[in-house]
């Protein structure tokens, strides 16, 4: 991957796992990594990389989040309308915010909403807190939300003018 090519991204490792097996020499370790990538202007994704060192594994969990960025419907600095995502046995509860506020969210949670470009919301957890879970199920949430352009057309509705 170029440094040309990376360069509008930021990218954020929410957490790294470290797994052992017991062989006949001792401990092997392997190790993975939980990476959100996003242009903090309505793009983010999320991706999970696994190796037998921290720096491998951080790169795929990298390449796995620039492939599968989704795109945010955005309202400014914050989100149009409270939404629930889930995922497995966690839920996250998302709210807008007036300006000023900030991102009101745990670690893991932040990282998807902030590289996602939301300047301005409140969050809840409920359930499970496992980063995995959580940023899965923030995703999830981010996916869900319309704005009232697209919402209006789903619906076969004209919007009003305010000339």
């Amino acid at each position: 991957m170029n440094q040309e090519e990376r360069q509008p991204y930021d990218d954020n490792v929410v957490k790294v796992y470290r797994c052992s097996k017991v062989v006949k020499g001792g401990r092997r370790f392997s190790f993975a990594a939980l990476v959100v990538v996003g242009d903090k202007n309505g793009r983010v994704g999320l991706g999970y990389g696994k190796a037998n060192e921290v720096p491998n594994a951080v790169e795929k969990g990298r390449k796995r989040a620039m492939r599968d960025m989704v795109p945010v419907s955005l309202m400014g600095g914050t989100i149009p309308h409270e939404v629930t995502g889930r995922f497995g046995s966690s839920r996250v509860k998302i709210l807008p915010a007036q300006s000023g506020t900030g991102v009101i969210a745990g670690q893991s949670v932040r990282a998807v909403l902030e590289l996602a470009g939301v300047h301005d919301c409140l969050t809840k957890v409920y359930g499970s807190t496992s980063p995995k879970n959580l940023c899965k199920a923030t995703l999830n949430a981010l996916i869900m939300l319309r704005d009232r352009e697209t919402v209006a057309k789903l619906r076969g509705v004209e919007m009003p003018s305010y000339n």
